[in-house]
């Protein structure tokens, strides 16, 4: 039995954030426009337009930076709950396509259409119909790769952005992937890219000169992806949901808290948002460990957890006092989370 030919389609929008916004303020849409928080509260860039790009504006940033590189960049604070539902108009006509929809986040996801009749079974077709649907009823912009694989569908998306589509054919696949710069694969950050430049090796083609065993001797599990990457193979499956495996909340403080008594006393702020949170996401059965975070002024970060299966107020402030006498410093971060098991947890739990 012939097997079929995979289609794999990545759709990114485009500055999603800003785009929301520049959706519903056209006026927006000539400004250089980033979504991020206020630089006198230490805030960062989410994302930006490109009009801010052009000023060499970054996701990540922080806003001091941003502004200092344009100093009349918009800054507007990110409104979630707007994105999220731009988000869930755009899966709805995704899922018009087929069921195999793997979101990466609220403005990214694979598609596997490799099995749909829909408009003959032409990945490019649906990707271009896909993008024209989005642009037409959530009035944002897409970009979008197509590729016999994830790892090349997704490279593709970024080939033509903004507003754009790539297409990557199956008897194509080598020539692209061969020109490819290392830095590109999937998996390679700055510290692998560094030492692959290192070894001599900038391009895929550099690659295709290493066997399996030394690739795996200088870089272990991942010198087994790179050996397939190189050749443009990529098996992994578009898998339609991941279980979510923790629900958290942090909070960035505008001047630090300067012992820990200033610390204790904003957790029924953190405490309360974090139960929120875990009622929006229906986790309260699947909790089995509860943990904080601590970021002090020096930028040093601890983490501490325990063991159990409900929110406890109480808990949170005894590793609040654990995490904080590690250092003894002020602080300019806390965080609040709960891991999540498979299966809903009816035991008693041990605290640490």
């Amino acid at each position: 039995m012939k097997q079929v030919q995979r289609k794999i389609i990545h759709c990114d929008c485009d500055c999603f954030y800003a785009s929301v916004e520049m959706r519903d303020d056209p006026r927006l849409r000539e400004l250089p426009l980033a979504i991020g928080g206020q630089a006198d509260q230490r805030g960062v860039v989410a994302t930006c337009n490109y009009a801010a790009r052009k000023f060499g504006v970054r996701s990540a940033m922080p806003t001091s930076q941003a502004l200092k590189r344009c100093p009349d960049l918009v800054i507007m604070r990110p409104n979630m709950e707007k994105y999220r539902a731009a988000s869930r108009q755009i899966l709805a006509i995704y899922r018009d396509y087929t069921d195999l929809v793997e979101p990466l986040s609220l403005d990214e996801a694979y598609l596997d259409v490799s099995n749909t009749d829909r408009l003959q079974g032409s990945a490019t077709r649906i990707a271009q119909e896909i993008r024209q649907r989005i642009a037409a009823d959530v009035g944002i912009t897409v970009s979008a790769g197509v590729a016999p694989n994830k790892f090349l569908a997704k490279i593709a998306s970024d080939w033509n952005k903004p507003d754009g589509l790539y297409v990557i054919l199956p008897e194509q696949v080598e020539q692209f992937v061969i020109k490819l710069e290392v830095a590109r694969l999937f998996g390679v950050g700055k510290v692998t890219a560094n030492k692959l430049h290192q070894l001599g090796i900038r391009t895929c083609e550099d690659l295709l000169t290493w066997s399996l065993p030394d690739l795996l001797q200088q870089f272990g599990k991942l010198g087994g992806s790179l050996f397939s990457l190189c050749r443009g193979i990529d098996e992994r499956a578009v898998v339609p949901s991941h279980d979510r495996k923790s629900v958290s909340i942090e909070e960035t403080y505008t001047h630090d808290l300067i012992d820990f008594q200033h610390c204790i006393a904003e957790l029924p702020v953190l405490y309360a948002s974090l139960e929120k949170q875990v009622e929006r996401t229906g986790t309260a059965n699947l909790i089995h460990k509860l943990n904080i975070k601590i970021r002090f002024n020096d930028f040093k970060q601890t983490t501490v957890e325990c063991r159990a299966n409900q929110l406890d107020q109480q808990v949170f402030a005894d590793l609040l006092q654990i995490g904080y006498q590690r250092r003894q410093l002020p602080v300019r971060l806390i965080g609040l989370g709960i891991g999540l098991s498979e299966k809903k947890t009816d035991e008693q739990l041990a605290l640490f």
